[in-house]
């Protein structure tokens, strides 16, 4: 097993910016980005290129799924997302399993060690508590009936609030000038969403101006 490789599930966004950045400290990284037809062409896939061109990782992988966009309700690694408004954690869960399930197949491979994933909770215990479960079981899966002893599933930011994300991604220096959070497709964020929103507030709480606002008003 390659002690220091690391698979990292990327989809263009806060959340995918820093947990990349705490890999890439330890690891050399495999940058996994998983899209349906509909994100081919997506802000969030141009948003992941320009991550790619940052971290120039160990190597990449991009797949299409075509059948997310039948069954797709929502990614689990998503932009950052309203506090105020928590979606049910089971349906997040099941909607994980393909993304991890990829992600450990290529950890296989290479003989990785971990797989980082940016999935996030917050500080609901009972929440956090069925969530922890959930890798628990994936990490004894792989461990056991898989034979892949050291291999882990990583998720740094599980119980982080959204601010402490973005408090956490300036001491790693993530580019967060190259991630996308906004519903719309526009060139540039329309800073009147709910996913704007969430962001902006993100930052405001964690006192750190967002490169996103910088870029836009030079």
């Amino acid at each position: 097993m390659a002690k220091d490789i690391a698979i990292v599930l990327n989809n263009g966004g806060i959340n995918s910016a820093v947990v990349t950045a705490l890999a890439a400290q330890k690891f050399r990284i495999v940058l996994l980005h998983i899209e349906s037809t509909e994100q081919t062409t997506s802000r969030l896939r141009a948003a992941y290129d320009l991550q790619l061109a940052h971290f120039k990782p160990y190597r990449e992988h991009t797949l299409a799924m075509p059948f997310l966009s039948i069954v797709h309700q929502g990614t689990p690694t998503q932009p950052i997302s309203d506090p105020r408004h928590i979606a049910p954690l089971a349906p997040q869960l099941v909607s994980l399993l393909p993304f991890v399930a990829c992600a450990t197949r290529f950890a296989a491979h290479y003989g990785a060690v971990s797989v980082h994933l940016g999935f996030r909770i917050g500080g609901n215990a009972d929440e956090l508590a069925e969530a922890t479960e959930y890798f628990q079981i994936w990490d004894e899966l792989l461990q056991s009936p898989c034979n892949q002893p050291d291999l882990k599933i990583e998720t740094p930011l599980l119980e982080l609030e959204t601010w402490q994300v973005v408090d956490v991604g300036f001491q790693v220096a993530a580019p967060f000038d190259r991630t996308w959070s906004c519903s719309e497709q526009g060139s540039e964020p329309c800073w009147a969403c709910r996913s704007c929103r969430a962001r902006e507030a993100a930052f405001q709480q964690a006192g750190k101006p967002d490169p996103m606002r910088v870029v836009r008003r030079v």
